[in-house]
C-alpha cells in the first residue's frame, strides 16, 4: 500500500510545492527517512503528502505480483508497467503527484524514475529506460532526489529483520549491480537533476540531520 499522511491542516502555503524524491537500493532505510523528513515538515506547518512507487493503483498491484513472484514476465514489460504506474501516479485526479504540487503540497516519495533508470538498466540500455521515462521527468522533476548510500551487505540485514520475504531484485549480487547503475545514472545526469547523496551507513537519526541540512533551504 502507497503511504498516505494527509497534509497538515491550517496551514497556509502559497505557490507551487516541492518534490521531494528519495532513492536508494532496497534495504537503504528510504522509508524511515521519509518519516524523519515529514515529522520536520509538520513542525514547519508546511503542507506534505508522502507516497511510494511502485503505487497501489491496478498497474501498481500488478507491479507487485510480479516483484513477489506471483506472475512471471519479461523485463521489459516489468520497465514498461513502472513507467505507466508512475504516469498514473503524476497525473491521476485523486492523489496524483503534478497537481497536489500545482496546490502548493509538498510531495515526498519513495522511489520516482531514477529507480527505474538503476533498476532496470541492468537488464537493458540505461538510454532506453531514460527515454522511456521522459515523459515523466517532462511532467515534474524533482525539486531533489536525495540518494542514501549504502552497503549492500548493510541492505541485506536490514531486509532479513524487516521481510517475511525476499522480493525479485533483493539479491547482493543484484543490488551491487543497481548500486552501480544509480551512480551512472547520476553521473549522467548530473547537469539536468538536483542530486543529493549521503551516506546511509549511519545511524538514522544522523542521517536525517543530514538530509534536512540539505534540504531545509527550500522550505525556508
Amino acid at each position: 500500500m502507497a503511504m498516505k499522511k494527509a497534509a497538515t491542516e491550517d496551514v497556509v502555503q502559497t505557490g507551487k510545492g516541492k518534490f521531494i524524491a528519495l532513492e536508494g537500493i532496497d534495504g537503504s532505510g528510504k522509508s524511515t527517512q521519509i518519516q524523519y523528513l515529514a515529522e520536520r515538515l509538520k513542525e514547519k506547518q508546511i503542507r506534505y503528502y508522502t507516497t511510494m512507487e511502485p503505487t497501489d493503483s491496478p498497474i501498481g498491484s500488478l507491479i507487485h505480483q510480479i516483484m513477489t513472484g506471483r506472475v512471471k514476465t519479461d523485463n521489459r514489460v516489468i520497465a514498461a508497467l513502472f513507467v505507466a504506474d508512475r504516469l498514473d501516479h503524476l497525473l491521476n485526479d485523486v492523489n496524483g503527484i503534478a497537481p497536489m504540487l500545482e496546490e502548493g503540497i509538498t510531495v515526498i516519495s519513495d522511489r520516482y524514475y531514477f529507480s527505474s533508470y538503476a533498476y532496470h538498466s541492468v537488464d537493458m540500455p540505461m538510454d532506453w529506460v531514460i527515454s522511456a521515462n521522459s515523459q515523466c521527468s517532462d511532467i515534474v522533476k524533482p525539486t531533489a532526489t536525495v540518494f542514501i548510500d549504502v552497503a549492500p551487505d548493510t541492505a541485506l540485514e536490514r531486509i532479513a529483520k524487516n521481510r517475511f520475504h525476499k522480493e525479485l531484485f533483493e539479491k547482493k549480487s543484484r543490488l551491487i549491480q543497481v548500486r552501480e547503475k544509480y551512480l551512472e545514472a547520476f553521473e549522467k545526469q548530473k547537469d539536468m537533476e538536483n542530486i543529493i547523496l549521503v551516506d546511509g551507513n549511519r545511524p538514522p537519526e544522523k542521517i536525517a540531520e543530514d538530509i534536512w541540512g540539505q534540504l531545509e533551504k527550500y522550505f525556508l
